[in-house]
């Protein structure tokens, strides 16, 4: 069974968010384990750039793995502060460790993060 942990909050899309969800909070947001079990050896991340507006729903990178090409969907609105450059060279820190060291940007919310999951509503998704 993957792991769903409790503390963070999650998108239909396969994105976990970390962080106080209030407008004007900075949260991390990353794939979910089953997310990154699904895609297989990831060995290419684009992610969004400090300074894009992300919107909640919509594209803003891609993940490429040995299977496929996926879309990265941004769980939450605001702009990027930060993004995981580890990634850049160890893109397969998101298949080992996707809620610690495999975080992939950090947002800034221009507005609430309200249409997520918990982890309970998120693992019936996944069953």
């Amino acid at each position: 069974m993957t792991n769903v942990p409790d503390e963070l909050a999650y998108s239909a899309e396969h994105e976990w968010v970390s962080g106080d969800p209030d407008a004007g909070a900075v949260v991390t947001v990353g794939i979910t384990e089953h997310a990154a079990a699904a895609l297989g050896d990831i060995v290419y991340v684009e992610a969004p750039r400090v300074g894009d507006a992300v919107v909640a729903g919509e594209v803003c990178g891609e993940l490429e793995s040995t299977k496929a090409v996926s879309e990265l969907y941004s769980p939450v609105s605001g702009t990027v502060t930060q993004v995981n450059e580890a990634l850049e060279s160890s893109p397969e820190t998101i298949n080992s460790d996707a809620y610690g060291e495999g975080w992939i940007f950090k947002v800034e919310l221009s507005e609430s993060a309200t249409d997520l999951l918990d982890a309970e509503a998120y693992a019936a998704t996944i069953e």
